[in-house]
């Protein structure tokens, strides 16, 4: 029986979370549509990582990615709240696209969890803000944050599914 390279796992999970955290931080354009949030590449990678590898795996590089982007930012409030949405969402999706490599798969896997996003940051958003109404403006926002990051993780996923190695990281 093989032994799991511990070592090895540690460092490819530390850098997938870099990864998604550079993602939200290097390109970052306001929502002028919406009440707050950004459009990133955050989601790009982060929906990538889902799609490829397994659901801890994933689910961690979400939380800590995305979650310590938020404490650095002037977003710093969220942070818990994008730390359990993302642990969930990365979980969620994780498991649903499987180790299948198919793209029907993979937007299932998207669509499955894009009520814990929507719902999640409404949630959120109505406890910070103590208004239960107002949130309902941020959900086009996320909505396209989670278009875009759909959009381009669907085919970056194929493209990297193809690599041998990828394949048996899951």
């Amino acid at each position: 029986m093989n032994k799991p390279n511990v070592t090895l796992s540690l460092a490819i999970t530390a850098l997938l979370i870099a990864l998604v955290f550079i993602g939200t931080f290097a390109i970052q354009i306001p929502m002028p549509f919406s009440q707050g949030g950004l459009i990133h590449a955050g989601d790009l990678v982060f929906f990538t990582v889902c799609l490829l590898f397994s659901p801890r795996r994933s689910a961690i590089a979400g939380a800590f990615g995305m979650g310590l982007f938020d404490l650095l930012s002037p977003y710093a409030i969220w942070a818990p709240f994008t730390f359990v949405i993302r642990l969930i969402m990365g979980f969620v999706i994780s498991t649903v696209a499987g180790k299948s490599g198919k793209v029907s798969r993979y937007l299932l896997a998207l669509i499955v969890g894009l009520p814990i996003l929507l719902g999640g940051y409404y949630l959120a958003e109505a406890i910070l803000y103590g208004n239960w109404v107002s949130p309902v403006r941020s959900i086009p926002g996320n909505l396209g944050q989670w278009l875009i990051g759909a959009a381009g993780a669907i085919p970056l996923s194929r493209i990297l599914y193809s690599i041998p190695s990828l394949k048996n990281m899951r």
